[in-house]
């Protein structure tokens, strides 16, 4: 029975559609609520990066969790992920890093999740359920 639940490439599958799917979400919205971009370059800039790096959240939740869903160059769309978690992370969640909520959980329960679940899918690549270009 135990057998039965050795499936590495289900897991990664499962690791790589629920990361990507997700986290593609957030790139939906950021792509439709155009003041999204707006207010990431404002925060770069008050970092003194250039504002136009903002349009990296595009590749990060786009670009990279499309990679992953479907498994196309899988290592890679977990580090660029992965480096979105964390550029998200310096630049609106620094502050709250060693916060707790009133239920104990962590601040930043999702972010983390993003950022591990991520750089999970970029060491263990994408598994036989992916597309494979000839």
């Amino acid at each position: 029975m135990l057998h039965a639940l050795h499936n590495d490439d289900l897991g990664k599958l499962l690791l790589r559609l629920s990361v990507g799917g997700l986290m593609l979400l957030h790139g939906i919205a950021k792509l439709t609520n155009p003041g999204s971009l707006t207010w990431i370059g404002n925060a770069l800039s008050a970092q003194g990066l250039p504002s136009f790096l903002a349009y990296g959240v595009l590749i990060g939740e786009i670009v990279a969790p499309l990679m992953a869903i479907i498994g196309l160059q899988t290592r890679l769309a977990g580090l660029l992920m992965t480096l979105n978690m964390l550029v998200a992370i310096f630049l609106v969640h620094r502050h709250e890093l060693l916060d707790f909520q009133a239920n104990g959980a962590w601040a930043l329960e999702l972010q983390g999740l993003f950022l591990f679940g991520a750089a999970a899918i970029m060491f263990l690549g994408s598994g036989r359920t992916a597309y494979r270009p000839d």
